[in-house]
């Protein structure tokens, strides 16, 4: 892949400079939703790609929103604005799968396919993707090489730990609405943005409201700073299906504090086409840092709300969700509370 990118290798012929043009021409089109489906041997390449895209291209109003995660679906639950990128090794062929790519690609999506002869050569695509994206950038128009959206974070959780280490306590804030295991947040303009369109004091009115904010060439995030594990992913899974396929929407799923450092940067930087529900729980149990008042519950919250302040202020459309108490209860609760709200939308 090294030689086959090389600088004396035309364009027309360069693998790497052929795929980042077509991720530029692509986001020219509207096409800036790079959805990347990989294979169960590739799946967490999916991972990789997703820091990659975000942290080199969202920056400067401008970038490609990478979604990772998201399974393949029907022509119909996507809107205009997608990019495939499919990726498997040739050992892991799947014919329904095969099919579901072609159905996309007939109804005019874009699709690189990407087959690797063996686990072996994942290696050619990571160098094949990086160099790839600076491709993009360069085209795109903005410098591949920077992150400066991810400091903004860094400095609103350091002030707010300064506050805790000096007071004992982050602080105080009141939720807009607080209903059984479930209390939501939000900043003064979205709070009035969001009573605007119709939030009452119950969950649902809060969620529906801001669900309805997502429009055409939208995409939704989740940011939740929870374990990563199975039994926490699957009700968020659901959740971020469910709007797709309502909304016709890309949607995102990241866990905090680590997508600070991959998506964050293009959630801050990049267009102001996001919709994000934070969710923060609870920690139970929590663990003390040595010669600190702070736990490392407290740095993760004061992270959260960093980051959720840093949205705010750059005008994104942000919610905050809190689940009090048992977390897989919570989650169920949450889980039920966006149904509903979907529902009604």
């Amino acid at each position: 892949m090294v030689r086959s990118c090389g600088p004396d290798v035309p364009p027309s012929d360069n693998p790497a400079v052929l795929l980042g043009i077509a991720l530029a021409a692509g986001r020219q089109e509207g096409r800036d939703k790079v959805t990347v489906l990989a294979s169960p041997r590739l799946a967490p390449f999916g991972a990789w790609a997703e820091q990659l895209i975000a942290e080199s291209t969202g920056k400067d109003g401008k970038g490609l929103i990478p979604v990772d995660g998201e399974p393949i679906g029907a022509p119909g639950v996507y809107g205009s604005d997608r990019f495939f990128v499919d990726l498997r090794t040739a050992s892991e062929a799947d014919a329904d799968h095969a099919r579901a790519l072609d159905a996309l690609e007939q109804a005019g999506h874009p699709i690189v396919r990407i087959v690797l002869q063996s686990l072996d050569h994942i290696a050619q695509e990571f160098f094949r993707f990086e160099l790839a994206i600076a491709a993009a950038s360069a085209v795109v128009g903005i410098n591949a090489f920077d992150q400066p959206d991810v400091e903004a974070s860094k400095e609103r959780t350091r002030a707010l730990m300064a506050a805790f280490e000096e007071a004992g306590a982050l602080p105080s804030e009141t939720p807009v609405a607080s209903e059984g295991a479930i209390a939501i947040y939000a900043d003064a303009a979205n709070a009035a943005a969001l009573k605007q369109a119709g939030a009452d004091g119950g969950i649902d009115g809060w969620l529906k409201a801001h669900f309805g904010r997502i429009r055409n060439g939208d995409y939704a995030a989740i940011l939740a700073y929870l374990s990563r594990s199975d039994a926490n992913a699957l009700p968020l899974q659901r959740m971020r299906l469910a709007i797709r396929d309502q909304h016709r929407v890309a949607t995102c799923l990241g866990f905090g504090p680590r997508f600070l450092h991959s998506t964050g940067q293009v959630y801050k930087g990049g267009p102001n086409s996001g919709v994000f529900l934070q969710i923060t729980a609870d920690d139970a149990p929590d663990l003390a840092i040595p010669g600190h008042k702070a736990s490392f519950g407290v740095i993760k919250a004061a992270q959260a709300r960093g980051d959720f302040d840093v949205l705010a202020q750059r005008g994104r459309r942000v919610l905050r969700v809190h689940l009090k108490g048992d977390l897989a209860a919570g989650l169920t609760a949450l889980d039920a509370a966006a149904e509903r709200a979907l529902r009604g939308a």
